[in-house]
């Protein structure tokens, strides 16, 4: 996979079977902090000292190491439990090649056999596809980060049907995070059992999207 340089100065990478890149070429650390940790409230949930987050389509990890980074910084005795869907198996070698300046993107490139884990953090990777492996996964998510390929190029990630699968892993008043504001997108987490309203705009002029699970 191809590394490319993003405006904030940190690297992300090209994926060649979807031809976009795994994060916008405006900041790649930008883009995870300001539309994944933010705006989902992970400062907060931390000083109750326990999140449970899902991360649909884990990537190369930025989303899940903004969040143990804020989560850690916050309440340095958090308890963080994330899991990962992804569908890529050869990301895990790519990522040991990444130096972002997540503290805790050491754990990401740590992770041995699809898990890592020491007193706070305990991260899984659940390899297929995520509209198949969420069924097998428990209930009781604080947050989804919802990071596939656009909806154009990956559409079969974007459904009221895997939508609704995911809303019913999650808590009520859980919030997924994601950087599609399209009308469809939001149509369907409507339909899904979400309340989707306005997120921040970072690197383009249209919002993403922040929706409540109600």
């Amino acid at each position: 996979m191809k590394k490319v340089l993003t405006g904030d100065g940190s690297y992300t990478l090209f994926s060649e079977e979807y031809k976009e890149v795994y994060h916008s070429i405006s900041g790649a650390e930008e883009e995870a902090v300001k539309k994944y940790v933010e705006p989902t409230g992970v400062f907060e949930l931390a000083k109750k000292g326990f999140i449970n987050v899902l991360d649909v389509c884990f990537g190369i990890g930025y989303n899940s190491a903004a969040v143990i980074d804020a989560a850690l910084k916050s309440n340095p005795d958090c308890k963080i439990i994330i899991v990962g869907l992804e569908k890529d198996e050869k990301l895990l070698d790519v990522m040991k090649e990444l130096s972002p300046s997540f503290e805790s993107y050491k754990m990401i490139r740590d992770i041995r056999d699809c898990v890592y884990k020491n007193p706070n953090v305990d991260i899984k990777i659940v390899f297929g596809d995520a509209r198949d492996t969420i069924k097998n996964i428990e209930e009781g998510f604080d947050i989804c980060l919802f990071d596939p390929f656009s909806p154009k190029t990956q559409p079969e990630m974007w459904t009221e049907t895997f939508f609704k699968d995911i809303a019913s892993k999650m808590k009520v008043g859980g919030v997924l995070s994601t950087y599609s504001c399209a009308t469809h997108v939001r149509i369907n987490l409507v339909r899904a059992g979400f309340d989707p309203k306005d997120g921040p705009s970072i690197g383009r002029r249209a919002p993403s999207t922040i929706a409540i699970k109600i």
